[in-house]
């Protein structure tokens, strides 16, 4: 038997955008519920590294960060272009610092940190900052969850009880064996470790962090959230949305909502049918770290209530190596850490590796297309390299774990042509290759890619290297070459919004009482990536603008067509 019930406002997903939603629908005066289809909160954003990249923000502007509304605007139109429209890129960089003010003097929650030094992705464009505009949530005791701490979605990598470290920790860990700075942090993530297992705390940090401080406040605000219950369409009265059908525990419910719904349900990463449709091949659901529930059915039921879509050619990309038995590991800092290279199917370099994830994922498959083969491409390094950095979350001078070794993930040899022949690659493409890049390292300059000229790119790179923090001879065998496979954090494409998050059709007018943020919906970051934190930021500031438009009046009113038109929807535009 079907049951119903009725709210102000329906949010549908519990990442990020949607938890953002129903607490700003709920300080607004609203009622709403929020459903989830997992038995676990949080989604892709608890697996995440938490960062939010909203510029001008409050936490930047108590940091005295150089940065103002004309330099935002500036940077984000140069990293997006006009493949997003311009009122929907102001409405994330005007209402983004509202949304932190607005929920920081509501939330007793509401505590991050600035990521000092973490460059903007593209820091030489007009109005980049290379000491970054990316914030994470402070570190919290996840005792304050009580009984609903095991409720969170777990991270694609976990460590020790007790040890939780920051954006910028691990940025210094990755200097362990390099660096001060790296062995002070190290100590004093220990020395906390320690000191959480004495006093009985359960600290979460990164993405875990951002997921329970929003569901603390949710529960706080008293906005009930019914886990395991699965959308299964939305209920339409002529042109609007007036609903959702859903399964609760199994038992089929009608949610009306009185104002609208927020699709929030995340993008489409793990449904192989639609990477297939809409992706560039080769595809697998095995490359991605989003949330497993991911499959794209608010999507599709937003396409079935008359929504365009946007940019489903694209994901958040990145480099990412395969794992024998769990989730792929998504590859930040090794890739400018000097001393490897990444070459394709003839054993050259292709990119600069310490480039922004999404762009170097963008250029494998923009080569692969040509026939020349990059995926799988190939990270080339030597021992000095495994004796100095961490990889694969292996501390320096550690093995590689054998499972990487016996699946082919991981080849080793003795010298340069062997190794060759174990990746098949003609070794003397590889022997040339390497000894160019060498030579390259030596002067300090990568005259084929530019590698190390970024801000961004020597970010992750080794301080003590000079003088590129990027670039270091590979001489000293034995030689490892590990399969770096086009992994993703989610997909990018979803239902077309305006600059009021709401949903829009093909004739661009707003379909009354629709509204998407998040992966469900077309990012504003069109197919770039502005900085750490560019996926959560914008979905958080388009959660915030759905709620605050559907408290503000009658959302179901005769709805006029955007100012601007959605986009140019070429789905092959990049």
């Amino acid at each position: 038997m079907t049951q119903e019930f009725e709210f102000d406002v329906v949010v549908v997903g519990s990442g990020a955008a949607g938890m953002t939603a129903a607490l700003t629908a709920a300080y607004r005066g609203l009622s709403v519920t929020l459903i989830e289809k997992s038995r676990s909160f949080g989604g892709s954003t608890a697996r995440s590294g938490g960062g939010i990249w909203i510029p001008n923000n409050p936490v930047l502007q108590r940091e005295g960060v150089p940065d103002s509304p004309e330099l935002a605007r500036t940077y984000l139109k140069a990293v997006v272009g006009g493949r997003v429209p311009e009122a929907k890129q102001l409405a994330f960089l005007d209402r983004g610092p509202e949304m932190m003010r607005y929920l920081g003097a509501r939330s007793k929650y509401w505590e991050f940190v600035y990521d000092r030094g973490y460059s903007d992705y593209h820091p030489e464009f007009p109005g980049g900052l290379a000491q970054g505009r990316s914030i994470e949530p402070a570190p919290l005791d996840g005792r304050l969850l009580g009984g609903d701490l095991h409720k969170i979605n777990q991270p694609t990598m976990s460590g020790p009880k007790g040890i939780a470290f920051t954006v910028s920790d691990f940025h210094d860990l990755n200097m362990i064996a390099r660096t001060w700075a790296g062995k002070r942090t190290a100590i004093k993530v220990g020395v906390q470790a320690v000191r959480n297992k004495l006093r009985g705390r359960l600290p979460l940090s990164l993405g875990k962090a951002l997921a329970a401080r929003l569901w603390l406040s949710l529960r706080d605000a008293g906005v009930p959230v019914w886990l395991n219950t699965p959308l299964t369409d939305l209920i339409t009265e002529g042109d609007a949305v007036v609903g959702v059908r859903a399964e609760h525990d199994g038992t089929p419910v009608v949610i009306k909502a009185r104002r609208g719904v927020v699709l929030a349900a995340g993008g489409f990463e793990h449904n192989l049918e639609m990477r297939e449709q809409y992706l560039s091949g080769p595809q697998s659901t095995d490359w991605t770290v989003g949330a497993t529930e991911n499959v794209g059915e608010g999507i599709v039921a937003g396409q079935k209530a008359g929504g365009a879509v946007d940019l489903m050619d694209d994901a958040w990309w990145g480099p990412s190596v395969r794992n024998p038995d769990g989730p792929p590991f998504f590859c930040l800092a090794e890739r400018s850490q000097p001393g490897g290279i990444m070459v394709n199917h003839t054993g050259r370099r292709f990119v600069n590796e310490s480039a922004p994830y999404v762009n170097v994922v963008h250029t494998m498959y923009e080569q692969e297309a040509t026939g020349v083969g990059h995926i799988p491409a190939y990270f080339v390094m030597d021992q000095r390299f495994r004796d100095r950095y961490l990889f694969l979350g292996n501390f320096p001078k550690r093995p590689l774990p054998q499972k990487y070794l016996d699946a082919g993930i991981v080849e080793q040899a003795d010298t340069l042509t062997e190794l060759a022949a174990k990746i098949g690659v003609p070794p003397e493409n590889l022997t040339a290759t390497v000894e160019r890049f060498n030579r390259f390292a030596l002067a300090g300059r990568d005259e084929d890619f530019r590698r190390g000229d970024s801000a961004y790119d020597r970010y992750y790179g080794d301080p003590t290297v000079r003088p590129n923090p990027c670039l270091a001879p590979i001489e000293q065998g034995p030689f490892y070459a590990v399969e770096m496979v086009p992994g993703d954090l989610g997909t990018k494409g979803g239902l077309v919004t305006d600059e009021h998050a709401r949903v829009l059709g093909a004739d661009d007018r707003p379909i009354a009482g629709l509204y998407a943020a998040g992966n469900n919906s077309a990012s504003v970051m069109g197919n770039d990536y502005a900085g750490a934190g560019a996926t959560i930021g914008p979905a958080m500031v388009f959660g915030y603008i759905a709620a605050d438009h559907l408290a503000a009046g009658d959302p179901r009113a005769t709805a006029q067509p955007p100012a601007q038109a959605a986009s140019t929807r070429t789905e092959g535009a990049r």
